[in-house]
């Protein structure tokens, strides 16, 4: 995606790894930051606001070449990590104690089925339909994330125990 996206602008392997660690570098941060909020702000809005940037900047990715497109990645990798707490958040909040370990247990088995799924189902796209549709289909999937967060109740519930 970035030799493709940054073509004339980076040539070199070693600088395209470059750019990737420093994309990787801030989104991580992204996560610890959004984790601290998550303890000082109520999780729909801070959820809300992210996946809505997240929407916005894979889009844009999807329209983009050279520096703009490296912004674009930081923004939406940064979006990516930044959802990382979240479900681990929702369930320590929303689940009994006497469930957590099965639906902790439930989601890391459908986040390995779906996260292998789309590794398999992703060269073929690419090589089928390009960069820019595959963005557009992480920009819709965002939406979909977005209309889940938005079902969850408005104010943060009182810990399960």
């Amino acid at each position: 995606l970035l030799r493709e996206r940054l073509i004339g602008l980076v040539e070199s392997p070693t600088d395209l790894g470059m750019i990737l660690a420093a994309i990787y570098v801030v989104a991580a941060f992204t996560q610890v930051v959004v984790g601290r909020l998550c303890d000082r702000v109520d999780l729909r809005p801070l959820f809300l606001f992210i996946v809505s940037a997240q929407f916005c900047l894979l889009l844009l990715a999807s329209q983009v070449e050279g520096w703009w497109f490296i912004l674009a990645a930081i923004g939406f990798m940064a979006s990516v990590f930044g959802v990382i707490p979240f479900t681990d958040i929702v369930v320590v909040r929303y689940v009994d104690d006497s469930m957590r370990s099965r639906v902790t247990g439930l989601r890391i088995g459908v986040a390995f089925v779906i996260g292998s799924s789309a590794v398999a189902l992703l060269g073929p796209l690419v090589k089928n339909h390009g960069f820019t549709i595959m963005l557009i289909g992480m920009a819709c999937i965002s939406l979909l994330t977005w209309a889940a967060i938005y079902s969850l109740p408005e104010k943060n519930a009182p810990r399960v125990s």
